[in-house]
C-alpha cells in the first residue's frame, strides 16, 4: 500500500481503546494522526487547523457526531470525512451522507479494510483538489448543460436546477450525477462506480452507491418510487436514461 506521510487525520472516537488501536494502525502506514475524544474538541481542532481527513464517530458525549459533521460542512471545510459508526442502519447512513460524510464504516471492522477506505479518500481528495477527479474529467469534455424534465446540470459549475431552483448537492451526489450522465443509456456497474466516484477497490461490499441512488431520485425524479431516469439494471448496477 502507497504510503502519504504528508497527510493528516483527525480521529474523533470518545472510545480511547478503539482510538488508540486506530491511531496506532494509521500511523503504521506513515500518516500523521490526531484524536479528539469529544465533539467540542474535535471541532476546535477542525477549525484551529483543517486535516486531510476526519475520521468521525457518532454516539459521542456532548455533541454526537452528525452535528460534528454539520458544523464541519456549515464552516465551510471541505475535508474527506469518513464516519465510524456502530450505527448500521440504513436510515443513519442516509443520514450521515446527507449531512456531508463521504463514507460510512460499521463497526466492528477490519483495520485493513479502515486503512484501504483511508487511501481511497485521500486519493480521491487529492485529484480533486489537483488536477481533477474522474467526474471532473469528465464533465470538462460534457456538453456544456444537460437537461431532462425540469432539471438542467451544469458539469462546469457542478450545480444542479430543478423548476429554475438550485437543488442542493453533496460533492459525492454530484460526482455520482456526473458519472451517469456521461455515459447515457449504459449501464454502469457498482464496482464501476465505486471505483470511479468512491476510489474503492472492486472486492468492497457497500451500500453506498444505492443510498446515493435513492438520493438522486429523490432530489431529480418526478416519482422517485417509479424512476424513470436512474434505472437499476438487475444484477448489475445503474443506467441513466435522459
Amino acid at each position: 500500500m502507497e504510503v502519504c506521510t504528508s497527510a493528516r487525520i483527525l480521529i474523533v472516537e470518545d472510545n480511547a481503546d478503539l482510538a488508540f488501536g486506530v491511531q496506532k494502525t494509521l500511523e503504521a502506514n506513515g500518516y500523521q494522526v490526531a484524536v479528539a475524544g469529544n465533539g467540542t474538541v474535535a471541532l476546535a481542532m477542525v477549525r484551529a487547523e483543517p486535516p486531510d481527513l476526519v475520521i468521525l464517530d457518532l454516539m459521542m458525549p456532548i455533541v454526537d457526531g452528525f452535528t460534528v459533521l454539520q458544523n464541519i460542512r456549515r464552516d465551510g471545510v471541505d475535508v474527506p470525512v469518513l464516519i465510524l459508526s456502530a450505527k448500521s442502519d440504513e436510515a443513519d447512513k442516509l443520514r450521515g451522507f446527507r449531512a456531508g460524510a463521504d463514507d460510512f464504516v460499521t463497526k466492528p471492522f477490519g483495520l485493513l479494510e479502515l486503512v484501504a477506505r483511508v487511501a481511497a479518500l485521500l486519493r480521491r481528495s487529492e485529484r480533486h483538489h489537483g488536477d481533477a477527479s474522474a467526474a471532473d474529467a469528465a464533465a470538462e469534455h460534457a456538453a456544456p448543460a444537460l437537461r431532462f424534465d425540469d432539471v438542467e446540470i451544469d458539469p462546469i459549475a457542478r450545480r444542479v436546477m430543478r423548476s429554475g431552483n438550485v437543488v442542493p448537492m453533496t460533492p459525492k451526489e454530484m460526482d455520482l450525477l456526473l458519472a451517469l450522465t456521461a455515459v447515457p443509456g449504459t449501464a454502469v456497474s457498482r464496482p464501476r462506480l465505486l471505483a470511479d466516484v468512491w476510489g474503492h477497490a472492486p472486492d468492497v461490499q457497500t451500500r453506498t452507491v444505492d443510498i446515493h441512488i435513492a438520493e438522486l431520485r429523490r432530489k431529480l425524479e418526478p416519482e422517485p418510487a417509479h424512476p424513470r431516469h436512474f434505472i437499476t439494471v438487475w444484477k448489475t448496477g445503474y443506467r441513466f436514461d435522459p
